[in-house]
């Protein structure tokens, strides 16, 4: 007889998954602790995630989709470039894993910019550069910014403050949120008046 299936367990075994990295980081994380904590076997954990990573991945886009979802509830589907900047200061710093993520809290995220190969920035600052170029079709940007440029110019400020807290030296969450309002503030020259 087939084993009944676990309500939610991906959800279940995710949000076991951020309360570890919260108290121990990614690194000190595991599988089995996972599994422990979200009450369910090791191999349920395996049959939703391939790996450790996987997890922190999920954990992450889940994070950057809570961000996403409160910015587009905040200022509706087309903010202006500053105003995202801005309002995605205040999700982040009411989210604890992202904020975390960004401070570098207890080692939150190990190794993940260094060792990330996969594409998946290369992939956002697609979309930004999407934006950007959407931002102007609406006529928010000025016209005489290349796109490219300016996407690039944001998508490393943000790739940049992940590494900061590693790089330059511990960052508190007042830092955070102004080193953030000042890069939509910057982003805001670029928008037309």
């Amino acid at each position: 007889m087939p084993r009944p299936l676990i309500p939610h367990r991906r959800d279940r075994i995710l949000d076991a998954a951020e309360r570890l990295v919260l108290a121990r980081g990614f690194d000190a994380m595991s599988i089995a602790a996972v599994a422990e904590d979200a009450g369910i076997a090791k191999g349920s954990v395996y049959r939703e995630f391939t790996s450790k990573r996987d997890v922190r991945d999920a954990l992450l886009q889940r994070g950057n989709a809570r961000i996403a979802a409160r910015v587009e509830q905040e200022l509706g589907a087309h903010p202006s470039l500053a105003a995202a900047y801005r309002a995605t200061a205040r999700a982040l710093l009411d989210d604890e894993l992202m904020t975390a993520a960004f401070l570098d809290n207890t080692g939150v995220l190990g190794a993940h910019v260094a060792e990330e190969q996969d594409g998946r920035y290369r992939e956002r600052h697609e979309r930004v550069i999407a934006w950007v170029h959407d931002l102007q079709r609406r006529g928010v940007v000025v016209a005489d910014v290349a796109p490219e440029s300016l996407a690039l110019a944001l998508s490393s400020a943000t790739l940049g403050l992940l590494s900061a807290a590693r790089l330059l030296g511990p960052l508190n969450r007042d830092r955070l949120e102004s080193t953030i309002d000042t890069i939509g503030r910057m982003a805001a020259t670029f928008e037309r008046q």
